[in-house]
């Protein structure tokens, strides 16, 4: 029950924090994600983001942050196995299923959705 609230107020805090700067400021959604992105690869490359992991569970590692932290490790464990190569392949190893689902489930509310110009 523990782990649940950790992830849960961890997660929430992300979102208000993205909710704040999409309310407050002229961001994109677009460039708030990218800077998500980025933050979860910065806070990991400095060793920050795994403590978080460590504490929070699923409330760090799902949103996008996460996303960052999983392609920042995944780059830090290649290179460290196979040299300077690793900086173009360790992050794709690390992160590959995740981009798999992302493209296979858009793919499949393509074929049933009916999007709409605006």
């Amino acid at each position: 029950m523990v782990s649940f609230l950790k992830a849960f107020l961890v997660g929430g805090l992300l979102c208000v924090i993205g909710q704040i700067l999409i309310d407050k400021t002229k961001l994109t959604s677009g460039r708030i994600l990218v800077i998500y992105v980025c933050l979860g690869c910065i806070l990991g490359g400095f060793g920050i983001y795994q403590p978080l992991k460590d504490f929070a569970g699923a409330g760090a590692t799902v949103p996008l942050t996460g996303f960052g932290y999983r392609l920042a490790d995944g780059v830090m464990k290649e290179v460290d196995s196979s040299g300077v190569l690793g900086i173009f392949t360790g992050g794709m190893k690390a992160a590959a299923g995740g981009v798999t689902a992302a493209v296979v489930f858009a793919f499949l509310v393509a074929l049933v959705a009916n999007p709409k110009e605006k």
